[in-house]
């Protein structure tokens, strides 16, 4: 038993690990996924995420994130485009509009849950502002304003 986990292990190292390229993540998406954040975007989130993780200055999950927009907090919104069903967060990019805070999809719940040092999944995390990452924030904050809305 344990020789067959160790020769998958094995092959996976080889493949480079069960890593999805940005491609294979986009076909998951949802109907609903717009505006859809860059392969180049996707990666500063997710970094911009990581380091606000060693901060906390994240909000991470459907109900703190938007506990935190009715207060009227401030910040960036990365929700995930593969999630199922898609009413769990729906009504959160309405939310955003309705208070002008940016928000954009990444492709993976998967990579953004691991991007804020969880092993879990995390569909919708809120990126607040801070002195220590505030190039990098910045940055993510001007190119999520520039994005399309959808109609």
């Amino acid at each position: 038993m344990t020789k067959v986990k160790k020769e998958k292990s094995i092959n996976e190292e080889e493949t480079g690990g069960n890593e999805k390229s940005y491609q294979e993540l986009i076909v998951n998406i949802n109907p609903i996924a717009q505006p859809l954040a860059s392969r180049k975007l996707s990666k500063k989130l997710y970094k911009c995420v990581k380091k606000a993780a060693k901060l906390k200055q994240i909000r991470r999950g459907v109900k703190e994130v938007q506990k935190f927009i009715n207060k009227g907090e401030t910040g960036i919104v990365v929700l995930a485009g593969d999630t199922l069903p898609i009413d769990v967060y729906c009504h959160l990019p309405i939310m955003c509009e309705d208070r002008s805070m940016p928000y954009a999809y990444i492709p993976s719940k998967v990579d953004l849950g691991s991007s804020a040092g969880s092993k879990r999944p995390t569909c919708v995390i809120m990126i607040k502002p801070h002195e220590e990452y505030k190039e990098a924030y910045d940055e993510c904050l001007e190119e999520v304003s520039a994005l399309p809305k959808p109609v």
